[in-house]
C-alpha cells in the first residue's frame, strides 16, 4: 500500500462562481477557503495547492450577525509613527466590499507562500459581473 500524493501534474482545476448575497460573511469564507485550498477533493495533499479557482459576485449584499458592523474593526499601519488607520466593517463595505471577503478569505488560508498562491485563485466583485465567462465557471451554492 502507498499513499497517494498529487504533483502539480496531475492536478485538475475548475471554476466555481459563488453569489454572495443574502450569505454570512464567516460561513461564506470558511466554504470558499475549503475550494481554494483543495480539501473538497480526495487528492488533497497538505505541501501542495490542490485548489480549485473561485469568483465571488456581490460583494456588496453580504450580510453579518450581531453588532459587527460597528464593532469590527480592520486595521492598517502607514510604517510612520502614529500611522495606526482603522476602518470599521461598515465603512469597509461602502468602500470596498470585495476587500472585506478577501481578508476574511485571507485569515483562513496556510500563512506563507503556499497561502499566498492559494490567495491568487479567488477574484471578488462588487456586483454581479465578472470577466472570466471564457473559463465556463460552475455555478456554486452555499
Amino acid at each position: 500500500m502507498k499513499s497517494f500524493m498529487a504533483s502539480p501534474s496531475t492536478i485538475e482545476r475548475k471554476w466555481y462562481v459563488v453569489d454572495a448575497t443574502g450569505c454570512t460573511l464567516g460561513r461564506l469564507s470558511s466554504e470558499v477557503a475549503k475550494i481554494l485550498r483543495g480539501k473538497n477533493k480526495p487528492i488533497f495533499t497538505p505541501h501542495i495547492d490542490t485548489g480549485d479557482y473561485v469568483i465571488i459576485t456581490n460583494a456588496q449584499n453580504i450580510k453579518v450577525t450581531g453588532k459587527k458592523l460597528d464593532q469590527k474593526i480592520y486595521y492598517r499601519h502607514s510604517e510612520y509613527v502614529g500611522g495606526m488607520k482603522e476602518t470599521t466593517l461598515r465603512e469597509m463595505l461602502n468602500k470596498k466590499p470585495e476587500r472585506v471577503i478577501e481578508l476574511a478569505v485571507k485569515g483562513m488560508l496556510p500563512k506563507g507562500p503556499l497561502g499566498r498562491q492559494m490567495m491568487t485563485k479567488l477574484h471578488v466583485y462588487t456586483g454581479a459581473e465578472h470577466k472570466h465567462e471564457a473559463q465556463k465557471p460552475e455555478t456554486l451554492t452555499l
